[in-house]
């Protein structure tokens, strides 16, 4: 039962990556702009969260540093993709391999720092519970901010005109428009804020998961995370049960490794990207299904008055 606990507790702290960050890519496609940038966002705020824990000492003032830094690597992506219409794609791509690049070149400098003693986060008495203290209420706040994070966007995208406006951008940015929406506004908005989200995620990564910095530590989770939002069609809830079940096959693998299951490392390495595949494998055969859910307008340019 304890081993079992604390599978549980590793599976909320691995999800909690890709909770944040698929929730941020979630706002970003539920306005129609798809981010591939969000691997070097991750790592840019990662370095940058990690250098600010370090300097100043505190979990605030690093995880401020990373959603600055993600919000503004965002924001520069938003201004060349929704301003300048470069293509989505392309534009992705060139900011997840300039994240990769800066950020190793950043963190050269940091490469052997180390963070002080870390704080507990153990909640009174609910921590001592049995099996559930262990696996429920001895996680940083960040773990239960994901959560409460997740409700909130489902409750802001379907109980709140903004939301309403927002997911109207994403189905018809032309019908928004003429409506008298500022619909490139709307949208670089969604951007820098799922930019902050992705920059929260690399910040927990390397401040509070790891605690450490290393040149590529993200390792394919901003993927995971794209391919997360549609694996949970677009839906908040989704996102955060799909982050728990990566994290959870993540983490499965050093659980069997602990027991001495005689499987190759190299294939209970594969685990979490040949579950991520599979998933998408399963959910492409019903088009019709992904087709109801996703935004109209993703990943199409909007030229007003064009």
């Amino acid at each position: 039962m304890e081993s079992i606990a604390l599978l549980i507790a590793a599976t909320l702290n691995a999800g909690t990556v890709l909770a944040l960050a698929g929730l941020g890519l979630l706002i970003n496609e539920r306005a129609g702009i798809v981010n591939l940038g969000a691997e070097g966002i991750m790592l840019v705020a990662a370095i940058a969260g990690f250098a600010a824990a370090v300097h100043s000492g505190s979990d605030g003032v690093a995880f401020a540093a990373a959603a600055a830094s993600g919000a503004l690597l965002a924001a520069v992506f938003g201004w060349l993709v929704i301003w300048l219409n470069t293509n989505q794609y392309a534009t992705g791509l060139a900011l997840s391999l300039f994240g990769s690049g800066f950020s190793a070149f950043v963190g050269l400098g940091y490469a052997q720092a180390k963070l002080g003693l870390r704080p507990s986060f153990a909640l009174p008495w609910l921590s001592e519970l049995p099996f559930v203290g262990v696996a429920l209420f001895r996680h940083h706040p960040v773990v239960y901010a994901a959560m409460a994070l997740a409700a909130a966007i489902a409750w802001f995208l379907y109980r709140t005109r903004s939301g309403l406006v927002l997911r109207a951008v994403g189905e018809s940015p032309e019908s928004a428009h003429a409506l008298g929406y500022p619909v490139r506004r709307i949208r670089l908005a969604a951007v820098c804020v799922g930019g902050a989200l992705c920059g929260l995620a690399g910040a927990y990564l390397s401040v509070v998961y790891s605690p450490l910095w290393m040149e590529g530590m993200v390792a394919g989770k901003g993927w995971i995370a794209l391919a997360l939002t549609t694996f949970a069609t677009w839906r908040p809830a989704r996102v955060l049960l799909g982050a728990y079940l990566f994290g959870g096959v993540t983490m499965l693998q050093f659980q069997l490794q602990g027991e001495g299951v005689d499987v190759a490392s190299q294939l209970l390495s594969m685990l979490p990207y040949l579950s991520t595949i599979v998933v998408l494998v399963l959910i492409s055969r019903n088009a019709g299904f992904i087709k109801v859910n996703m935004p109209a307008s993703i990943g199409k340019p909007f030229h007003p008055g064009g």
